[in-house]
């Protein structure tokens, strides 16, 4: 492989990582449903997000290398990660219809004092359990784009595409949750304020039976 198709498999990688960002809306939804239910700040809600796309990029690298190292074919590789998507999408409707309940919960009981320890453990349970699920995640992508550079122009070119692939998935992600976040800016009052983390639960919920249903 020349170094000019090198630079054109990273260029694909570039439009693949937006794309599959962009049509996986397990990538962004959840981040914006639960900044807006908690009210977190812009910065808060791409913190989350870059920290999660960071562990969801370089879990699925580093399962992919040590697969292509420890001599797994492509297929192999694919089913793994399959079984990768599965868990996560099961641990986005868990953690969806737990936090829904919780929301539900909370919204029937008087307010007190301890709406301050609410905040602060939603922002640790929200942190965790988009965390855990986005490490299980896989980026399906990642394997193909890391394998056809490997075998035929060694292991720099490989790292090189899915840096690339990476970093276009971090950006997609970040750019798509924070227009979600000022687009939701506009929606005040009524059903969408007075039950924000119900419906936040459902929004993360149907991320993961999305990925069921769809496949994406």
């Amino acid at each position: 492989m020349t170094e000019q198709s090198v630079h054109l498999l990273a260029v694909t990688a570039v439009g693949v990582g937006l794309l599959h960002t962009i049509i996986g809306i397990d990538h962004t939804i959840p981040f914006v449903a639960l900044g807006r239910a908690r009210r977190w700040t812009l910065r808060r809600t791409l913190g989350l997000t870059a920290v999660c796309g960071i562990g969801h990029v370089a879990a699925s690298l580093g399962i992919a290398v040590i697969g292509i190292f420890a001599g797994a074919a492509m297929e192999d590789l694919q089913w793994f990660d399959a079984m990768r998507g599965g868990l996560a999408a099961w641990a986005l409707i868990v953690f969806g219809c737990t936090y829904a309940v919780w929301g539900w919960v909370r919204r029937k009981r008087p307010h007190t004092h301890v709406e301050e320890d609410d905040a602060l453990a939603s922002w640790s349970v929200g942190r965790w359990g988009l965390l855990i699920a986005f490490v299980l995640g896989p980026c399906e992508p990642l394997v193909p784009l890391l394998i056809v550079p490997g075998l035929e122009s060694g292991w720099g070119a490989a790292m090189f595409v899915a840096v690339v692939f990476s970093i276009s998935t971090l950006a997609a992600m970040l750019g798509v949750v924070t227009l979600g976040c000022y687009g939701l800016k506009s929606i005040r009052g009524g059903l969408a304020i007075h039950h924000a983390d119900v419906l936040a639960g459902i929004a993360i919920a149907a991320s993961g039976v999305a990925i069921k249903v769809f496949e994406i």
